[in-house]
């Protein structure tokens, strides 16, 4: 493993969603998957993600109760109407 600064590694994570998602140019994935084979903490990072995409994926989304769902969207719709009321 080659030694390397932690800029790099920041700049990983601002482009791991699009990477791992297959949104990246082709020229951005060869240099993050350089960056890979040199780092074993982004190396752990990505394959965490991965897993972790995988395991929610082959998961069902259990339904909220209907009472449940109806407190949350109260709670939601009163975050929001504060939000927007605000003055700038």
């Amino acid at each position: 493993m080659v030694a390397h600064d932690r800029e790099s590694c920041r700049e990983l994570l601002g482009a791991l969603s699009d990477y791992i998602d297959g949104e990246l140019e082709a020229r951005l994935c060869q240099e993050i998957e350089q960056h890979l084979a040199e780092c074993q903490d982004c190396q752990i990072l990505v394959d965490t993600l991965r897993k972790t995409i995988r395991l929610y994926q082959r998961e069902r989304p259990e339904a909220l109760p209907q009472a449940v769902e109806e407190r949350l969207r109260q709670a939601l719709a009163s975050v929001h109407a504060s939000a927007t009321s605000r003055p700038e």
